[in-house]
């Protein structure tokens, strides 16, 4: 019976080396923890050697693991003869098609061997150390051990207060993807960037969708790449949704379809324009954080990665794991989306439903939250809208900047437009400087007078009409 070869990664299969290769393109942080220990020779493999050699130098000039696309335009730079493309398009269509199910094994496993193959060659190195007889190499010995036990854990050593000073300095540090909404991109100082999660909080039937699906259409707009993940929504209405934003407030949603030659005219147009939005439905009664992982790393993988992601709305988002009470879960699983925003270098939009007092407030407070209040200590920004019943009919709405890491809080913009029906949301000169929620409680005292005043003057209209009959 030959003995297995445990060298190499041949001995845990082809399909094994496969997914092992795209988790490196796909999993930024697993990428730049294995790839320094992860040697070319470990694949079996003549052309996954040749792949594995290409990130490894890439990494080595760059510091970047890159992604799927950047990866192919370096392996057929230099390559002429066309039967080496073709086997090259062939083993990254594999890469690209490898199953994505159970990747924290696959990864686990790939680590746990570049790890033993380093403590391999340590040992072998203190052997020799140790038959010179040399009593006082003992300590060389340790740290040789030392070492080969720390290969693979993760790069973070905390960063010095003065480190890359001028880069903290620059105006665009945060490089910041605008929500096309004028007034809420001011005072957030040009958008959400890639790391930071912002959650909307509103009661039901306000319209989180409409604003993320705008947020989205700007970002393609714009040029960037947006996954907007639903729960409840069919497919289609949110396409339409999307039709209805680049008609730019033309017709309402219903009437798209008495004007479809020129709906499909500018829609197309769009479509050939840069940037590309990613719709997917998951289940609303089994979806967590992980399974949402595995989709953004197989899109990764097939040349899509997503600049945003749009969660509406992650009170569906069940937990990975059992916990004594549903408020830890909540505050879990929104942990585990901030890091996987950080995770794949993306920005993140979420929506929360608030609860029962939200329903008819005026302006929606953080008192307001539903659920863990763990989900708001998490985002870095926070956003209500408000709907009263006056402001539904009249198409409008009253936003709060509730919390903000990165530019001003504690301030209301009263009756901005907000139409569900056309996916319009705007803010004119006056409610874009916002007022304070003191000066906001205080409008709302003035307009409930206002209204009561003109209610008792019918009143007296009434009355002075009747006696005069």
């Amino acid at each position: 019976m030959s003995k297995i070869n445990k060298n190499n990664l041949g001995y845990l299969g082809l399909d094994f080396q496969y997914r092992l290769m795209q988790q490196i393109l796909v999993d930024r942080r697993f990428g730049e923890s294995i790839i320094d220990i992860l040697k070319p020779n470990y694949f079996e493999d003549t052309f996954l050697r040749s792949i594995s050699g290409k990130i490894r130098d890439n990494y080595e000039k760059y510091e970047v693991i890159p992604d799927v696309n950047s990866l192919e335009s370096i392996i057929f730079e230099n390559i002429v003869d066309e039967v080496d493309k073709e086997m090259y398009l062939s083993h990254m269509k594999r890469v690209k098609d490898a199953n994505l199910n159970n990747s924290e094994r696959t990864q686990d496993t790939a680590m746990k061997f570049c790890k033993q193959q380093e403590l391999k060659k340590s040992v072998k190195e203190i052997e020799k150390i140790i038959e010179k007889g040399d009593l006082d190499s003992y300590h060389e010995c340790e740290e040789i051990l030392k070492k080969a036990l720390e290969v693979g854990n993760a790069k973070d050593d905390g960063v010095d207060v003065f480190s890359n000073i001028e880069n903290v300095l620059s105006e665009d540090f945060r490089s910041p993807i605008p929500t096309g909404i004028d007034g809420l991109d001011n005072i957030m100082n040009g958008g959400l960037s890639k790391g930071e999660l912002a959650v909307i909080l509103a009661p039901t039937g306000v319209g989180k969708t409409t604003i993320t699906t705008k947020m989205v259409n700007h970002g393609k707009n714009l040029g960037y790449n947006m996954l907007q993940i639903f729960f409840e929504d069919d497919v289609k209405q949110i396409q339409r949704k999307h039709f209805a934003c680049w008609m730019e407030g033309k017709y309402q949603l219903n009437d798209l379809g008495f004007h479809s030659d020129e709906v499909l005219g500018v829609v197309k147009q769009r479509q050939s324009e840069p940037g590309e939005i990613r719709l997917k439905r998951f289940s609303s009664d089994s979806t967590t954080i992980p399974i949402i992982k595995q989709y953004v790393k197989k899109l990764i993988s097939q040349g899509f990665r997503p600049d945003v992601v749009i969660l509406d709305y992650i009170d569906v988002v069940q937990p990975s794991k059992q916990f004594s009470n549903s408020w830890e879960g909540e505050g879990n699983v929104m942990r585990q989306f901030e890091t996987m925003l950080k995770e794949f270098d993306m920005a993140g939009w979420t929506a929360v439903q608030g609860n029962r007092d939200s329903l008819n407030a005026e302006t929606v407070d953080s008192s307001m939250f539903g659920g863990s209040i763990k989900k708001a200590q998490i985002g870095h920004f926070i956003l209500s809208i408000a709907k009263t019943q006056d402001q539904k009919e009249s198409g409008t709405a009253t936003m709060a900047i509730l919390k903000s890491r990165f530019g001003k809080d504690g301030v209301v913009f009263e009756d901005i437009i907000f139409d569900n029906s056309r996916i319009q949301i705007d803010m004119d000169n006056e409610s874009q400087r916002g007022v304070s929620f003191t000066q906001s409680s205080v409008n709302r005292e003035v307009k409930g007078q206002l209204r009561v005043n003109d209610v008792v003057s019918a009143a007296m209209e009434r009355r002075r009409e009747n006696n005069k009959q």
